[in-house]
């Protein structure tokens, strides 16, 4: 970690730079966490990896070398400069100073999906107060990627690789359970970033699956009864449930049908009840 940490003390001293707090900067200075996320993304001279957030480029140096293409994306323009200068000389990197959540990344990866490139990968230590809509956007637009994996807040980890109906479940398990396989990889300590965060981090991995786990006849309709459910966890389902749209009485008829206890909560509820509310209601 020792070497990490002073390549990282000089380039922040040479290009006069401090962590933003607002993009959620967190600088990863140790080496075996960068090993362990290769590893498990498992980068081969055949993969396009996209990179998101990579700051000052600890991770993006070994995904250089591993490989086909990295194209690493990034918000803060002090960090350009920095990676233009570390990576003048790699022919397979490119940079786009831009916010990913802007970005039309299924037209990207149309772009750069050539006859050597088998597989698309994200790779990154994402920022962690913009975590959820990053992954979101990845799994709802259904790109042509075979897997995810990234550092998160170890909150937000247990809460993603969580089964659904599980006390740790939110909104967005629903999601990534219906999407991917998600497996925790490895609990990073606060001392492996510069500056040190107030939180554990986690690397995850989501291997994108071939077809959902269940049958949802409208996805649309699904997801939104679950973020329903979900945006007011203390109320009963009934009630978060209950708008213009759904009657109380509409709601407690279906779960009566469904043979759910209608004082149920929502973070109660399997990915297969919400369906069968879904299709009833």
């Amino acid at each position: 970690m020792q070497n990490e940490y002073n390549n990282t003390k000089i380039l922040m001293k040479k290009y006069g730079i401090t962590a933003n707090k607002k993009l959620g900067q967190n600088f990863l200075i140790d080496e075996n966490v960068v090993k362990t996320i290769i590893e498990e993304a498992e980068v081969t001279k055949q993969d396009l990896v996209i990179e998101i957030g990579p700051g000052l480029g600890t991770l993006t140096q070994k995904l250089i070398e591993k490989a086909g293409k990295v194209i690493a994306i990034e918000i803060d323009k002090r960090m350009i400069k920095i990676l233009e200068d570390r990576f003048v000389e790699a022919k397979n990197f490119e940079i786009i100073n831009k916010d990913v959540l802007k970005i039309n990344l299924e037209q990207l990866i149309k772009q750069n999906k050539k006859e050597n490139i088998q597989k698309v990968k994200i790779v990154a230590n994402l920022p962690y107060y913009i975590t959820t809509p990053i992954i979101m956007k990845l799994l709802e637009e259904k790109l042509d990627i075979v897997s995810i994996t990234v550092m998160i807040q170890k909150e937000v980890a247990q809460r993603l690789s969580a089964i659904p109906g599980n006390k740790k479940s939110g909104a967005i398990t629903y999601a990534v359970y219906y999407y991917s396989e998600a497996k925790q990889i490895l609990t990073v300590p606060s001392n492996s970033f510069i500056p040190e965060p107030e939180v554990q981090s986690e690397v995850i991995k989501l291997q994108i699956r071939n077809r959902p786990p269940i049958q949802i006849e409208d996805e649309k309709k699904f997801f939104k009864l679950i973020k329903l459910a979900f945006s007011q966890r203390r109320k009963t389902l009934v009630n978060a449930l209950t708008t213009e749209e759904y009657t109380k009485q509409k709601i407690k008829q279906v779960l009566n049908e469904l043979k759910i206890n209608t004082k149920v909560r929502g973070e109660a509820l399997t990915m297969e009840q919400f369906a069968e509310i879904s299709k009833n209601l």
